[in-house]
């Protein structure tokens, strides 16, 4: 680099170009791809340091010193930016203004050691005067923020190396506890045992059509019967008692009287009461606002809507996306209001411009809430040709809700009508309301999505009433009663589970998407639609936490531990005294070293197991949850087991259902017939992992005496004695095949199941390479083999169909011919390490990433479309420093030499 030369260094490559581009020729803009270091693992910990830091990378016994190791990826861009940084006279370091990025520049400084001075530039928003105003307005390092960060990650190793190994003896191998994750799961699984413990209650109201004479008819409901309230869904708890004192019609008393309302057929107007009201615009975006209006609106989830939202970012189309602030600067809200007044006039603005305050729990109040870009905001037609299709609905969202919050309340008049009916002898009241908007205001621009709400059938609809005064006499026809039953609280969505982590104060909002990732890929949450809903893995986690770790799966402690966080960030908490009183305990407080040095006995089988009624127990064993059915006869004897589908949500386990797949007929077991080769029988079996058919020895013919009639008992074959030290010959396993995923245990028959049985199908012999080529079913689907060669087949029933001269013509393509011809699922720019384009791709293994040179499989519980160019990157760049994977050897056995006789 020429001397003279400004570095500059930013997390994101796509920063990097667009940052690079505003500031020009005298700078050079590099990016750190995120982190460079991190804790090292165990194994990268030198031999004499291990003593000190061997458990957790980190000295608890002086003052929680961490041990940091560069990453693979971090020594390469290392070695990049100290060359560059070699002819700079002046370092920039240009990450985010957040925790996370004053601890990315932080180590930036700890590990290049420039000697040139050093400067820290904040934006937050990637335009070209923005990227100029920050260039000459830099400050130092903030160490405070650094602090805070260092904190949060020594206490989530400490917090999840002490915690998950408990998990892993008492629940499941693979198991993970973590700070705020097992908080968040906690929440799900709360709301699931309220679904559970929920005693749903029925009640049952009236509907009419009511007509004026002057014309206009309107839906009206039965709200009061002799001046008593008829019970709604509000009414009753969750024991499906009621809260006060109502009128509950069962379906015969509201049949009867729907009766005598349909035979008196008029009503009056008894009352008309109109009310005028107002409706405030919403605040704009922060964080957590945007992910659960992304999932309401959009149906992204939070980690994709951070995806996009990072993307808008880092183009220059909207502010920093990680914000706790509601708050706009004066440019931002002039351009706003002009926008406003341009679409729909003067009136769309207030004579004053709003300002917002955030009441969420532990809010940091450090940057502009989200918006677009600029002096003046950009239209999403504007910007159209410049997105993809997700960044152009999310900057849409964006637009609209950043105007919307400065432009007028919106105005509204309800009128509530009460109609009176003699029916019979009894006074039954029913009302009506309509409301009318007599000027939109900011709902021209926007209005915010609503979470799904309890009892929400007791609402009545919006509607236009006519003009009625009282005393009108209104004809009624319809008359319908109708039944209702009381509901649960709604499962979790992602968006308001998101509100719900925000409200108590459980992590921050830029670890929402994360927090939710996480438990979905752990197993501990699946999503049924836009529902979460918990595992029983999850429960007996959880159930572990609550019983031996209780502090650390409570919500206001968790919440506290985020107050204390940004006291140390704010330079008001010390962190090694805090870390000390967290870890080893204080008068207030337990300390998680006692905890986990006396924590007793564990019972593993109660810590697995929920009773179903009187019914079954549910246990979480090795293969998942199964019920557990005692035998009434011999209640000592081994208790039976049945499989429950993997589809069935814990609330919906009821004792009924428990039941009814305890009597449910058995679908394995079933005899197909005969194998006329063997004379075995041959039976279909539905196993934990999947139906299976078998083949078996038919049972022995019992023997007749023929002068008693009686059944002689088969003679029993003495074995000899086996001679010391003898191995114990195996008997022979049975064979047995899975089924095709396209068969079913009902259907199968037996030239079906023989056929499974005699896999792999021997095609024919390659006449070139003198192999025989098979067909068979893998792990990954049909295939051909031919010696060490394997084809993918493009369906099961190939593996019966296929000819030799079909299989010849597959192995004469090319391997990865389909593959290569195939388009990609995405593509990218060019990669910082090989120059060449990097594409998103499917595989036979699953996707992955690759730039023509490396190939880099998208692992496990990633969403591959949700894959961005940084992620990419570093998924490449880890590869190349795994370098090629070592070749399998044989294992090598020694035989122990027996001592010379003396």
């Amino acid at each position: 680099m020429a001397q003279g030369k400004k570095l500059v260094i930013v997390e994101s490559p796509t920063k990097m170009r667009s940052i690079q581009g505003y500031l020009g020729d005298d700078y050079e803009v590099l990016s750190s791809v995120g982190h460079i270091r991190d804790l090292a693992d165990k194994k990268s910990i030198p031999a004499d340091k291990k003593q000190a830091y061997g458990k957790y990378s980190i000295d608890i016994d002086n003052d929680f010193d961490p041990y940091y190791v560069e990453s693979d990826r971090g020594k390469k861009t290392v070695t990049e930016l100290k060359r560059a940084l070699k002819g700079a006279d002046e370092l920039l370091l240009a990450t985010d203004e957040d925790r996370e990025g004053e601890a990315i520049a932080w180590h930036l400084l700890e590990t290049l050691k420039p000697k040139v001075p050093v400067k820290r530039m904040v934006f937050h928003e990637i335009t070209k005067d923005a990227i100029r105003a920050a260039v000459e307005n830099t400050r130092e390092l903030d160490l405070a923020l650094v602090d805070a960060q260092e904190t949060r990650r020594i206490l989530d190793r400490l917090y999840g190396w002490d915690v998950s190994p408990v998990l892993w003896f008492k629940v499941q191998q693979g198991t993970s506890a973590g700070r705020v994750q097992s908080a968040a799961t906690r929440l799900v699984v709360d709301r699931e045992r309220e679904r559970m413990a929920f005693v749903s209650a029925s009640y049952w109201d009236i509907a009419t059509l009511a007509a004026a004479e002057a014309g206009g008819s309107f839906s009206a409901r039965l709200a009061r019967v002799d001046g008593a309230a008829l019970a709604r869904g509000t009414d009753f708890d969750d024991t499906g008692s009621l809260r006060k004192a109502v009128v509950v019609l069962d379906e015969q008393a509201a049949r009867e009287l729907a009766a005598a309302i349909e035979a008196a057929g008029t009503a009056s107007v008894a009352s008309v009461e109109a009310k005028p009201g107002t409706r405030s615009p919403k605040p704009p975006f922060t964080t957590s606002t945007l992910q659960q209006e992304a999932g309401r609106k959009l149906s992204m989830s939070a980690k994709h809507a951070m995806s996009v939202a990072q993307r808008l970012y880092e183009k220059g189309f909207i502010t920093y996306m990680r914000t706790d602030s509601t708050a706009l600067g004066t440019q931002a809200v002039q351009a706003a209001r002009a926008q406003a007044v341009q679409m729909y006039g003067d009136a769309a603005v207030p004579a004053n411009p709003r300002t917002y305050r955030n009441n969420a729990k532990n809010a940091q109040e450090a940057h502009e809430a989200i918006r677009p870009t600029g002096e003046t905001f950009r239209t999403p037609a504007e910007v159209g040709g410049e997105l993809d299709r997700d960044e152009q609905r999310l900057y849409d969202l964006i637009w609209k809700r950043t105007m919307a919050s400065q432009m007028s309340d919106a105005k509204y008049e309800t009128t509530t009508v009460t109609l009176a009916v003699d029916a019979g002898g009894r006074r039954a009241e029913f009302t009506a309301s309509g409301t009318v908007y007599t000027f939109k205001g900011f709902l021209e621009a926007y209005e915010e999505g609503r979470d799904e709400k309890r009892n929400e059938s007791d609402a009545q609809d919006d509607q236009s009433l006519p003009v009625l005064s009282v005393g009108d006499v209104l004809t009624l026809s319809d008359v319908e009663p109708k039944g209702h039953a009381t509901s649960p609280k709604p499962r979790y969505t992602e968006a308001s589970l998101v509100k719900a982590l925000e409200e108590k104060g459980i992590g921050r909002p830029s670890t929402f998407a994360s927090i939710i990732d996480v438990i979905i890929n752990r197993g501990y949450v699946v999503k049924r639609g836009q529902a979460l809903i918990p595992s029983w893995l999850a429960f007996s986690v959880v159930r572990l936490l609550e019983q031996h770790f209780p502090d650390l799966v409570d919500y206001d402690f968790t919440a506290a531990l985020e107050d204390d966080l940004d006291a140390i960030a704010r330079g008001e908490q010390s962190r090694v005294a805090w870390l000390k009183e967290f870890y080893f305990g204080s008068d207030a407080h337990v300390g998680l070293r006692n905890i986990v040095d006396n924590l007793g006995e564990i019972d593993a089988r109660a810590l697995n197991s929920t009773p179903i009624g009187d019914v079954a127990v549910l246990r979480f064993g090795k293969y998942g949850p199964y019920l557990e059915v005692a035998d009434p006869e011999n209640p000592e004897g081994e208790p039976r087991r049945v499989n429950i589908p993997e589809d069935l949500a814990p609330d919906e386990l009821t004792p009924a259902k428990a039941q009814e797949l305890i009597d449910a007929p058995v679908a394995g077991d079933r005899v197909l017939g005969e194998n006329p080769a063997s004379g075995k029988l041959i039976i279909v079996k539905d196993g934990r992992f999947g139906p299976y058919v078998q083949e078996i020895d038919p049972p022995a013919e019992e023997e007749v005496d023929p002068e008693t009639g009686e059944v002689r008992e088969a003679a029993v074959e003495t074995p000899a004695p086996k001679k010391r030290g003898a191995k114990k010959v195996a008997a022979p396993k049975p064979r047995t095949a899975s089924l095709f995923k396209s068969m079913s245990v009902d259907e199968i028959d037996l030239d079906t199941a023989l056929r499974l049985l005699e896999l792999p199908r021997e095609v024919g012999i390659d006449p070139e390479s003198e192999q025989m080529i098979t067909a068979q079913n893998g792990r990954y689907g049909p295939y051909l083999k031919k010696g060490t060669d394997s084809r993918t087949l493009s369906s099961e029933q190939q593996i019966f169909d296929i000819t030799l001269e079909e299989a010849l013509a597959v192995y004469a393509q090319p391997k990865y011919g389909a593959r290569a011809a195939s388009s990609a699922l995405k593509e990218f720019d060019a990669d910082p390490t090989s120059g060449k384009p990097i594409k998103l791709k499917d595989g036979r293994f699953g996707p992955y990433v690759t730039d023509g040179e490396v190939n880099a499989t998208v692992p496990r519980g990633e969403d591959a479309m949700e894959i961005t160019f940084e992620r990419a990157v570093q998924l490449l760049a880890d590869k190349r420093a795994k370098g090629p994977a070592p070749k399998r050897t044989a294992r090598r056995t020694t035989t122990k030499k027996a001592p010379a006789k003396k």
